[in-house]
């Protein structure tokens, strides 16, 4: 099968976010299918941006998947530049569209780039190939940027999005949702629910040194940053990711002020937030905390196995209702992390896999006492806890269960002839 997979922000291991295009498009290629990614030369989610991309459109190809790079002017934060970015993607993929389908004969048009216009696009393509379209739902928009930023509904781009998202309810033969409770919205807003199917995030185990080895060796300062906590016979809170407002890292600071002097925590990773709270650990003599540069994607098994304890939280917004499907959630509980959990969401993934303590949003004294619970837990319950954890992604969020959950969802749908060979 071909596969045409379009998704502006598309990264790797070696470029960074985003990830999950790259690991289920792997999972195909090595099932058989040929994938065809289309993406922007510059994306903000990325660590690094593809190389040598001028004024055409560059191909390459990353472990079997070829990319397609467009060319599209760089910005910075959520204004008009990203708008102007969005636009010459879009563009420049609907001009392409008669030498796509001439050169790849798509049997199936994914649009997958976070904001839902990209719909549009797909859809013009899937229609001259008389391919399957599938819409894949990373957040619901407009409804996030209205509910998290504030964004008016009327709002121009509010309204673009919505009616892009109406359109792909209507239009799509299978519409994939990362975020497990959105059938009542969707339904709403036009979707057949027979067409739905949820395939959240995961991991890939290939990623993952096998329970009881060790991963690759950790940078000098992160090993020694460990080393002295240790040596000081504290119990180590970690946290690994961005380091946005959405990552409610100022309540675990303002938790560290309160936590027992036997807990120290470790933050690694960078965002937006990162100089904020660098200036908020030295103004409150926060010595309990330690705030590390961001590690190799490769090291970060290595530096979970490390912690005693991860932490992961969300801002109190309504949003979550529809769920969550975080990528480091699945790194945690795959590193057989012990979880403090603060969230108030549609699911909860901790609770589900039973492999930690799940307290309330933004309440820095629960977040203090849920770690005092848990580093109070003997050493063999806590291990027993990760195991499960562990168990539960390796069941349900690794990525070759979840890549062929995806194109199942294609076959069960009606809407392609299975003479593909899913494996």
């Amino acid at each position: 099968m071909n596969i045409l997979y379009i998704n502006h922000y598309a990264g790797s291991p070696a470029l960074g976010m985003e990830y999950r295009p790259y690991y289920l498009a792997r999972e195909w290629v090595r099932a058989g299918h040929a994938v065809q990614m289309l993406a922007a030369s510059h994306s903000h989610v990325r660590a690094r941006q593809p190389q040598e991309v001028g004024d055409t459109p560059r191909d390459e190809q990353i472990d079997g998947i070829r990319y397609r790079w467009y060319p599209t002017p760089a910005y910075q934060g959520n204004g008009l530049g990203r708008v102007r970015n969005i636009a010459s993607f879009l563009w420049q993929v609907r001009r392409d569209a008669r030498r796509l389908v001439a050169q790849l004969q798509p049997d199936v048009v994914i649009a997958s780039s976070t904001y839902p216009m990209d719909i549009w696009v797909a859809r013009h393509i899937a229609r001259r190939a008389n391919a399957v379209l599938v819409y894949e739902v990373h957040d619901l928009w407009p409804l996030s940027p209205i509910e998290l930023s504030g964004m008016s509904p009327w709002h121009p781009f509010a309204m673009v999005c919505q009616s892009a998202e109406d359109a792909a309810y209507r239009d799509a033969d299978v519409v994939v949702s990362m975020l497990p409770r959105v059938h009542e919205h969707m339904a709403e807003h036009g979707l057949d629910l027979s067409k739905l199917v949820i395939v959240p995030n995961g991991i890939s185990p290939d990623d993952w040194p096998a329970p009881g080895t060790d991963g690759p060796p950790l940078r000098d300062d992160v090993a020694q940053a460990l080393a002295a906590v240790r040596a000081e016979g504290k119990t180590v809170v970690g946290y690994a990711g961005s380091m946005g407002r959405p990552n409610a890292l100022d309540t675990l600071l303002d938790a560290a002020r309160l936590a027992d002097p036997a807990l120290h925590f470790v933050l690694v990773g960078d965002g937006h937030e990162r100089p904020r709270l660098a200036r908020r650990i030295a103004d409150e003599s926060l010595a309990n905390v330690t705030l590390l540069p961001p590690i190799p994607k490769a090291q970060i098994p290595s530096f979970l196995q490390a912690l005693d304890i991860a932490y992961i939280g969300w801002q109190r917004v309504p949003i979550y209702r529809f769920g969550i499907a975080p990528n480091k959630l699945m790194d945690y509980l795959m590193a057989g992390c012990v979880v403090l959990h603060s969230v108030e969401a549609g699911n909860d993934p901790v609770a589900e896999a039973r492999c930690g303590l799940t307290v309330p949003p933004e309440d820095a004294q629960a977040v203090a006492d849920g770690l005092r619970m848990l580093a109070a837990l003997p050493a063999e319950e806590r291990a027993a806890m990760g195991r499960r954890g562990r168990a539960f992604v390796e069941a349900e969020h690794c990525y070759p269960v979840l890549a062929r959950r995806f194109l199942a969802a294609v076959s069960r749908n009606g809407a392609i002839a299975m003479h593909v060979h899913v494996a």
